[in-house]
């Protein structure tokens, strides 16, 4: 679909690949390419198709996906079973956004897909105030690290505010989860830039806080 975030997965697993493919499909807002396995492929895919996002294997049969991603300027997360540090700074140091050891829980690919959709909404044109750049920094790395289950119920809330505007009492019914919770995660969100919060006042008493979607 027009509009859609072109994904290209490099990985020479095409078992692996396939999961991380039919993950990327089931985000709203990506759209999955058919995945590579090597590199002379990947080369070939990058220049053809014009992907906006990498996720790439280190170990190729051919070459090397750091490499590939590099000379390619494409933002990429890297994907690999590769766990020593030198690889892991290599990648990082390449330009790689992200850096997921193999295997990984689903919603770890998940949550990093759904920060990286916000962080392009955030840089998408135009000229960028600093706040607008450390906003979409944020936003991408998300501070601490999340847990599979925080990550999980914050997507719940993220597109439970997809339905419209909510105070943290009407997010928690329509989570299912306590106004507590709620709110312990929406702060976790908001610090990330994730959502945003106004206050409305009504005719009496204090004033609500009211969120939405960055």
């Amino acid at each position: 679909m027009t509009g859609d975030i072109r994904v290209l997965i490099v990985d020479d697993d095409f078992r692996v690949s396939g999961i991380h493919r039919d993950i990327v499909a089931a985000r709203a807002g990506f759209e999955a390419l058919p995945p590579v396995r090597d590199a002379s492929s990947a080369r070939t895919a990058i220049r053809d198709l014009r992907p906006d996002l990498l996720l790439l294997d280190v170990y190729l049969p051919d070459g090397d996906g750091i490499e590939i991603g590099r000379e390619s300027g494409i933002d990429r997360f890297v994907l690999s079973a590769a766990d020593d540090v030198p690889t892991v700074r290599r990648a990082l140091g390449s330009g790689a956004l992200h850096y997921l050891v193999k295997p990984f829980d689903p919603r770890a690919l998940q949550d990093r897909l759904d920060r990286y959709a916000r962080f392009r909404n955030l840089l998408a044109s135009g000229s960028a105030t600093q706040e607008t750049i450390d906003r979409a920094m944020a936003v991408l790395h998300g501070g601490a690290a999340t847990t599979p289950a925080r990550a999980g119920t914050q997507q719940l809330i993220l597109d439970a505010l997809a339905e419209g505007e909510a105070s943290s009492v009407e997010l928690a019914e329509r989570v299912g989860v306590s106004r507590a919770t709620a709110q312990r995660h929406l702060a976790e969100l908001a610090a990330r830039g994730a959502v945003e919060v106004a206050l409305q006042y009504g005719s009496a008493g204090r004033p609500e806080h009211r969120y939405r979607v960055s």
